[in-house]
């Protein structure tokens, strides 16, 4: 953290002056909030990609939202944003001139995963409140740090795992909490996709004359350029990402974590790799986890390389409890009851009957269920964008945490990465959730923390977080 008053060795004066900034900026707050309640809200959007355009959307949606600039480091999709949202916005091919911005208010983060730290932090040095994407962070690391920054400038930090605003998932979670399930035994997500046979091998390059590479990059290690490693196809790489696991692992395990009330799993393992795509790309095509949470366990299988059968969608998961089964999804819940027979009749009714013996029918009243059947098919993905959009916005205005704040997002993309480091380490990970430690495992603790690299690193130590 640079105080104010103190120019650090090394520190430019611009960096002392946004310290400075974003030091009178928590001083304001604490003393009321930074936007009124009936005052227009200046957003600034850092990436325009698959995911940023739902947000430009999303916000402009809003009625007492502006955007007012915007941030790409690939031209064609920065004339693409502005184009899309018109008016007076300012384009920016380096994010730090759209955070000197007066006017801006809030940061919609919508950029590839090994950025959304480092520019959430930065955000709320510079006074700003955030909207980050998922998965949070790329490593377990880089939570705990953006907890400490945002709580140090009490900002306001939503996590873009937007299920949690939609009416269906809240009603299926009041439907599990309120006991109707049954005890819970197991969770199911999987999602299942043919890429095959791959992205293709392309030979490192010179990045286009529009990308500016170096910045796409940031604190990741420097690496050529190649085109399965950039725009979109960033996914598939360690350096940036976490493949599946942390793409649709945090909206899955979003919602086991808010359904069941935990915030941790005890255990995980993981087995998979890259079996089948043939390409230069490294995340699995095939994986699957097992997590041991306190009273259940959570499985999820993610498949690059076949269609499977998977009838629930992305993101969906099956909640399997002794009163039935509740299949969940943006498209909303369906509950199916399990019936209420005696242990003894479904035992003896096996293979057409028990020899003599063996246990044999006994009378009971047919018709029975455990549960209540249930349906519900009014989800609607698309606006749970602008809903989650709503509550940001709400909350900048009433400084309240929202409804996915940085502490449970960070929890969340913890056990993701647990998963991925299980994978790679080829063993069970045990989670002491208190420390933020592996249990007796020194390598894979060493895999809970990257470094950054020049200049970015820099910005860590001004923020005051970071390895030692």
């Amino acid at each position: 953290m640079i105080e104010p008053n103190v120019v650090r060795r090394g520190t430019s004066r611009r960096e002392f002056v946004r310290g400075a900034v974003a030091a009178a900026t928590v001083a304001a707050l604490s003393a009321g909030g930074a936007v009124g309640a009936n005052e227009r809200v200046g957003v600034g959007l850092v990436g325009f990609g698959l995911i940023g355009r739902i947000h430009a959307r999303s916000f402009m949606s809003q009625p007492d939202v502006s955007i007012v600039g915007v941030a790409e480091t690939y031209q064609p999709r920065l004339d693409a944003a502005a184009e899309a949202i018109g008016g007076n916005v300012v384009r920016y091919r380096d994010f730090r001139r759209l955070l000197d911005n007066k006017d801006v208010d809030a940061i919609v983060v919508a950029t590839p995963d090994h950025w959304h730290a480092l520019l959430t932090m930065m955000a709320c040095a510079a006074g700003k409140d955030v909207y980050v994407e998922k998965p949070m962070t790329r490593f377990v690391r880089e939570g705990r740090w953006m907890v400490d920054v945002t709580r140090r400038y009490k900002r306001v930090v939503q996590v873009g795992t937007q299920n949690r605003s939609g009416p269906n998932f809240q009603h299926a979670r009041e439907f599990i909490r309120a006991g109707k399930l049954g005890q819970m035994v197991c969770i199911q997500c999987s999602y299942y996709r043919n890429l095959m046979p791959g992205f293709g091998n392309p030979p490192d390059q010179d990045p286009p004359p529009q990308l500016d590479w170096e910045m796409w990059q940031g604190p990741a290690m420097a690496r050529p350029y190649n085109p399965n490693r950039a725009i979109y196809h960033f996914r598939w790489f360690w350096d940036y990402s976490g493949g599946q696991m942390t793409n649709l692992g945090q909206h899955s395990l979003d919602l086991v974590h808010w359904f069941m009330g935990v915030n941790a799993p005890k255990a995980v393992y993981s087995t998979g790799g890259r079996s089948f795509l043939t390409d230069n790309c490294q995340t699995p095509d095939t994986q699957d986890v097992i997590l041991e949470y306190p009273g259940f366990t959570t499985v999820c299988q993610w498949r690059e390389a076949t269609a499977g059968r998977d009838r629930s969608g992305m993101g969906a998961a099956l909640y399997c409890g002794t009163y039935g089964t509740m299949v969940v999804g943006r498209a909303g819940y369906e509950v199916f009851p399990d019936p209420k027979i005696n242990p003894i009749n479904t035992v003896a009714a096996m293979l057409g009957g028990q020899p003599i013996g063996g246990p044999q029918p006994v009378p009971e009243e047919k018709g029975r269920f455990w549960t209540e059947p249930r349906k519900d098919t009014s989800g609607d993905g698309t606006a749970d964008y602008r809903r989650h959009a709503r509550n940001f916005l709400d909350c900048i205005k009433s400084r309240s945490d929202p409804v996915v704040d940085i502490e449970s997002g960070h929890r969340v993309a913890t056990a993701c990465h647990l998963a991925n480091i299980s994978l790679r380490t080829g063993r069970k990970i045990v989670w002491d959730a208190d420390k933020e430690q592996i249990v007796d495992d020194q390598q894979a603790n060493r895999m809970l923390s990257c470094p950054y690299r020049k200049p970015w690193d820099a910005e860590l130590r001004a923020l005051g977080v970071g390895d030692t």
